[in-house]
């Protein structure tokens, strides 16, 4: 029989984006622009973005290893504001954390404050804490660049 375990994470990344709060929530929003940022090495992306839509992300995790798959529900979404969705990451099928995230953008500067706020349960010991605020600071590191194109 297996250990089955439970850790509870919790934090908040923020950034500044010089960009307007519409572009940085289009960023978001737009199917092809998150798919840049997000996910660009992912075999299968959808987005369906409203409240009660869904994400899913599959592939484009390391040869060697599961197939990664990230799906999410929009539970929240104020234009240009706000965006609150829950998500499942699996491995090769299996659900390994869930998550929800809450997005908020406000207007700072001639720019954006954004901050995310992200709550886990990391289940079994398949993912840690660490690699997911590694991960999330990367994919907001790329989105700042989607404001250079």
């Amino acid at each position: 029989m297996s250990t089955r375990s439970v850790t509870h994470d919790t934090f908040t990344i923020e950034r500044f984006y010089s960009a307007a709060p519409h572009r940085v929530f289009a960023a978001w929003s737009d199917p092809q622009a998150k798919a840049r940022w997000f996910s660009p090495d992912a075999d299968e992306q959808v987005l369906d973005f409203r409240v009660g839509g869904h994400e899913r992300n599959r592939g484009g995790g390391p040869a060697d290893g599961p197939t990664l798959a990230f799906e999410s529900i929009y539970h929240d979404i104020v234009d240009d504001e706000r965006i609150v969705f829950s998500s499942n990451l699996l491995a090769d099928d299996q659900i390994v954390t869930v998550s929800l995230t809450t997005v908020e953008m406000s207007s700072v500067d001639g720019g954006t404050r954004m901050v995310l706020t992200q709550q886990n349960a990391f289940l079994d010991g398949h993912e840690q804490p660490d690699w997911r605020r590694a991960g999330t600071t990367a994919q907001l590191d790329a989105l700042g660049t989607e404001f250079d194109i």
